[in-house]
């Protein structure tokens, strides 16, 4: 049974466990024992962090654990997620470890992981380091005193993430474009506004003052209203909203309205599809993409695939089947002609890049998806108890899918990184699905705490 990593590596409140200095500094040791590559002399481990005042902590528990084994350790500072998975191929390091519990407030943290090609690490890797990491004495892993690995640190990563960002879109220009850019305090809060202001474009930057405390507070993916709000005032194109470590985000059109993952991997297949660049014609999704979506790729000849919520699911999928878009609701886009994980600043970027191509507004790009209306109902739990084992639950839940007939859905999963269940009820009478989406909440609630 796992006891550490969630669906996006190990989270938690800061200073308690498992985000404790303790603990990192034996996942550090226990990291770079099983991902080192058995082959090179002296491994080299990546590690960059979001702008959380936990960061520092974290960031010098686990590198005291690597070097401890006789790994050198690569740190690039506050970096988003996604330029961890490129510098960790970049530098040709054995991993790469980010820092980092992206949407969550500032008090929480996490530790991601990525295999030395970029990739999240599947979860037979994550056992592996689990049952060593829970060894009680893991000094014999260390090296004599000669053979202590060295620490540097990468001054010119921002750059380079920069440059692999732009040319992602062959640096086309957006000149002409009014950008607005929430960086949510986060780890983007550099990179991002350079990104677009170097190709061009007029750039509004919101929440780009971490102050280690601060990090997703009333701003970014979570909060789009606040760049709604601006993009609105500024009369802009655009607005892009980041989390905190900027591998999702959430785009706002000219009108002010909110284009979730749904409508971007709509608008992305179909212009993909026209240039002959959607690879086996096909687009990967979670069971949370609207139904709606379904039938709009049906009616252009797109297959679907969807796999169970998760980015990590959705890369594994295109991984195996060599698919190249896929993605989530939550907007955790995944273009793996450019990257190996979600990439926030990339997807706006592919966003940004077709309406210059297409030469249309984004509202009309967007309108060809016109979705079915979901509830969406976060419930706090003490425990998990699975699902398949509340009766009462099971039978409601039929209930309902009964009602919906084809025209609809239920979906009740608890969430990998936080104590809460997810309740998602999705039909066309919104009205119907808010009344079916309360009574399970309420009974889920009842059974479970």
């Amino acid at each position: 049974m796992r006891k550490l990593f969630g669906t996006d590596g190990i989270r938690g409140e800061a200073n308690k466990y498992p985000i404790t200095a303790e603990l990192a500094l034996k996942l550090g040791k226990a990291a770079a024992i099983v991902l080192r590559n058995s082959n090179i002399k002296k491994p080299r481990f990546l590690i960059g962090k979001d702008p959380r005042l936990s960061g520092y902590m974290l960031e010098y528990a686990l590198t005291s654990g690597i070097c401890s084994t006789g790994a050198d350790v690569l740190l690039v500072g506050p970096m988003p997620t996604p330029a961890i998975a490129h510098l960790t191929r970049s530098f040709a390091a054995d991993a790469g470890i980010m820092i980092s519990a992206s949407h969550n407030p500032a008090f929480d943290n996490g530790i991601k992981l990525f295999d030395n090609r970029g990739y999240k690490l599947p979860d037979e890797i994550e056992m592996k380091i689990e049952k060593l990491l829970f060894k009680k004495d893991l000094s014999n892993y260390n090296v004599p005193s000669s053979k202590i690995g060295r620490v540097y640190r990468i001054d010119d990563a921002q750059g380079r993430y920069i440059e692999f960002a732009k040319n992602s879109i062959d640096n086309n220009s957006l000149k002409g474009l009014k950008i607005v850019i929430d960086c949510a305090n986060g780890a983007s809060y550099k990179v991002a506004p350079l990104i677009f202001s170097e190709l061009g474009a007029e750039v509004i930057v919101l929440n780009n003052f971490p102050d280690g405390l601060n990090i997703n507070k009333e701003s970014g993916a979570l909060h789009p209203d606040v760049v709604q709000a601006a993009v609105l005032g500024h009369e802009a194109d655009i607005g892009i909203s980041l989390d905190g470590d900027a591998d999702r985000v959430i785009i706002i059109d000219e009108k002010g309205n909110i284009l979730n993952g749904d409508h971007l991997l709509a608008i992305s297949a179909l212009y993909f599809k026209k240039h002959n660049l959607l690879r086996k014609n096909t687009v990967v999704v979670t069971h949370y993409t609207n139904l709606a979506f379904d039938k709009l790729m049906k009616l252009h000849e797109i297959n679907v695939v969807r796999v169970k919520n998760g980015d990590r699911y959705v890369i594994e999928e295109m991984k195996k089947n060599n698919y190249n878009l896929g993605g989530e609701q939550s907007g955790h886009l995944i273009f793996s002609d450019f990257n190996t994980t979600g990439d926030g600043t990339i997807s706006a970027l592919q966003i940004l890049n077709i309406i210059q191509n297409s030469r249309k507004k984004l509202f009309n790009l967007s309108s060809v998806l016109e979705k079915y209306p979901q509830i969406l109902i976060n419930i706090d739990v003490k425990k998990k108890t699975p699902i398949k084992k509340l009766p009462a639950v099971l039978d409601l839940i039929r209930e309902i899918e009964s009602e919906l007939d084809n025209n609809g859905r239920v979906l009740v999963r608890y969430s990998g990184t936080q104590n809460l269940a997810r309740i998602m009820v999705e039909g066309k009478n919104k009205i119907q699905i808010k009344n079916f989406a309360n009574k399970l909440a309420g009974l889920l609630k009842k059974e479970v705490n």
